[in-house]
């Protein structure tokens, strides 16, 4: 018996061992700025496979976003990671990382460029069908997958969470493909109940497919572990908010891809 045992084990280890997350760091370019993106993919499963574009916090493209795209691999996805501000570089300062979210969000065409450079190479990935792509973000990151839709972006989802929620114009609203799914905290004191109404009138007036899903006793960066220790007061985890709102997410690429 043991014998027949060491003998089943022997078959199915090379397959035990080959399934995992591959990572993988690339350079790609913007308008002369290099960028640095984080590709994450399980190597276990065969053929094309929907695309998540991951959009990072206005720290930068920190651990926090690569562990999502690793996470979104394990689902199954291609994720990329992509870079807003060029050489991968990162910040533990507010006002370093207000700065630098500044500086993109000044320039409307520039900031969806930015954004559309990621997606591009996300779509380009040999493992990725090009025809279902989806793009999440977080603060920052999620105002930034909100300008990608308002760009017209051939996007099948796009879910946010905690993110600012600038308005589109008109024209803008017009040209939005995917549904939109906002993961919100119900506490959340950063972002006033005028952008939200305002953001909410513009969608509806296009008649876009949106939600709106605010956790109760949820405020900014709510799915974030690490929130706590940055001491910001308005800043805070919360895991019933992050696990629902990640279900939520997994809900909607459902439907969006075929389960």
């Amino acid at each position: 018996m043991n014998r027949i045992l060491w003998t089943a084990l022997v078959i199915l280890l090379p397959s035990f061992a080959h399934a995992k997350v591959v990572t993988k760091t690339v350079t790609y370019n913007d308008a002369g700025t290099t960028l640095k993106g984080f590709f994450a993919w399980d190597d276990a499963k065969s053929g094309k496979r929907p695309g998540i574009l991951v959009v990072h916090e206005w720290w930068g493209l920190d651990d926090y976003a690569k562990t999502r795209a690793k996470k979104l691999a394990e689902l199954g996805y291609v994720a990329f990671a992509l870079d807003m501000y060029g050489e991968g570089k990162v910040t533990e300062h507010p006002k370093t990382a207000q700065q630098w979210a500044g500086t993109i969000r000044s320039n409307q065409k520039a900031w969806q460029q930015r954004g559309l450079a990621g997606l591009k190479v996300l779509k380009a990935h040999e493992l990725v069908d090009g025809s279902r792509l989806a793009a999440i973000g977080y603060c920052f990151g999620g105002s930034t997958a909100l300008q990608l839709a308002y760009s017209g972006a051939d996007l099948k989802a796009v879910v946010t969470f905690h993110a600012a929620l600038p308005a589109p114009t008109d024209e803008q609203a017009k040209q939005i493909k995917p549904r939109i799914v906002v993961c919100h905290g119900a506490n959340d004191n950063f972002i006033g109940q005028d952008a939200i109404a305002k953001f909410q009138a513009a969608l509806s007036k296009a008649k876009v497919d949106w939600e709106f899903i605010a956790y109760a006793n949820a405020v900014h960066s709510f799915t974030v572990p690490a929130a706590d220790k940055r001491k910001i007061p308005g800043i805070a985890y919360n895991k019933n908010a992050d696990e629902r709102s990640w279900r939520q997410m997994r809900l909607v690429f459902g439907d969006a891809f075929g389960k």
